[in-house]
């Protein structure tokens, strides 16, 4: 076997034949070894190490099959799901240090799908027509970069040469640092938070690592939260703290940050222990102040910068963000904990911020445990979210839920 690093290239070549060929010499060039992925539709040019045929075959189809379906979202459906278990086999089999991928709209949507399923830490890089737009689809919850291609990938000129002998450099410099992460043998520990609960998160992160845990800290700014729960429902972890529920509330009313309707659910299917805290549930964020008015009228607004702003969520607003986590650990069989500050949700509710109203913690952890299941404890604090005792109370759950090896 080759001591190079090994990078899967994904090109079709059915389109982008000659781009695909000149990355390949420059990533050889730079002393890696290319495994070329061509999930071409329209026709086969050959040479490339994983080619259309076995792609569609991996999907249960043929590629006559595949052209016959005479729509290109079909077409494409096959080939991603041929593409990604032949992706995920071969890695498994040769071991990438590194993955690249050029393409437009729909090579994109393959290349994003195809990495997303690959493991986090292995270097990944599209080159695309989409990456000055965006991203989000493409990137998904995964550690992928994107390239802006500038031009059309359509032939080589003189900025596209330059786009392209730097991404296959890029990648080759990665692949050639990269070393795979082996498990961690410390109890790991997710954890949510954003910039107004980054006090409470910081102590309970330092306690814990010190600990001898392992701690993995996602900012709830509508992909924290989702990253949080792919590795939740990937990785072996001790307990999940889900202290900062942006996403939530934003997905319960139009915000900005909206984290999607599955938003914490991972762990909790899984079992894995979850204690939660309403961490910034004391606003809804909207966009800049006369956007937020608009769609938020008649509430207290606080301008965080020029494009974002906190909403005051009020007593209504507060009861409905205590149904929706009611009813997402109704039928949970694992362990849950909720605990509740009744000195403020988040800096902006505190003495010191500009949202402050301490009328509203006492009634939401009087609602919250009228609707929890009577089998999931509540502990409600004198304190604010982000003193010491509200998060030494939360440590000492941790303790509860998991141990450090001896």
């Amino acid at each position: 076997m080759s001591a190079q690093p090994k990078i899967l290239l994904i090109v079709t070549q059915d389109t982008k034949e000659a781009e695909g060929r000149f990355i390949r010499r420059e990533i050889e060039a730079a002393g890696c070894t290319v495994v070329h992925l061509d999930p071409s539709i329209r026709r086969d040019v050959g040479g490339a190490e994983i080619g259309p045929e076995a792609i569609a075959a991996a999907a249960g189809r043929t590629m006559d099959e595949v052209r016959a379906f005479g729509h290109e979202g079909e077409c494409l459906a096959v080939m991603i799901e041929g593409a990604t278990k032949l992706a995920a086999e071969a890695h498994a089999r040769d071991g990438f240090s590194g993955v690249l991928a050029i393409g437009g709209s729909m090579g994109t949507s393959l290349a994003g799908a195809v990495l997303q399923k690959l493991p986090y830490g292995l270097p990944k890089l599209i080159v695309s027509t989409m990456a000055s737009g965006f991203t989000a689809p493409y990137v998904g919850n995964k550690d992928i970069a994107m390239l802006n291609a500038v031009t059309d990938i359509a032939g080589l000129n003189s900025i596209s040469r330059e786009v392209f002998r730097n991404a296959a450099w890029g990648i080759a410099g990665m692949a050639k640092g990269y070393v795979p992460a082996g498990a961690s043998e410390k109890p790991l520990i997710l954890v949510g938070t954003l910039g107004t609960t980054e006090t409470a998160s910081r102590r309970i992160r330092e306690t814990l690592e010190g600990e001898g845990y392992e701690v993995m800290v996602f900012h709830t700014s509508g992909a924290g939260g989702p990253s949080m729960d792919a590795i939740a429902a990937e990785r072996d972890v001790a307990v999940v703290l889900d202290l900062s529920w942006t996403e939530i509330v934003d997905q319960i009313f139009g915000g900005l940050l909206a984290g999607g309707p599955d938003r914490g659910k991972a762990a909790l299917a899984r079992g894995i222990p979850v204690i939660f805290a309403p961490g910034n549930i004391d606003f809804i964020v909207g966009g800049p102040l006369e956007s937020a008015e608009k769609q938020f009228p008649g509430k207290r607004y606080h301008v965080h910068n020029p494009a974002l702003t906190a909403v005051r969520t009020d007593p209504p607003d507060l009861r409905r963000i205590a149904d929706h986590m009611a009813g997402l650990v109704r039928d949970v069989a694992g362990p849950v904990r909720f605990f509740v500050p009744l000195r403020g949700f988040s800096s902006h509710d505190s003495p010191q911020g500009h949202l402050h109203d301490p009328s509203m913690p006492g009634p939401f952890a009087e609602y919250l445990r009228s609707v929890l299941p009577a089998k999931v404890p509540l502990d409600v604090l004198d304190a604010h979210f982000n003193d010491s005792e509200f998060t030494d109370a939360i440590i000492a759950a941790v303790h509860e839920y998991a141990r450090v090896p001896a």
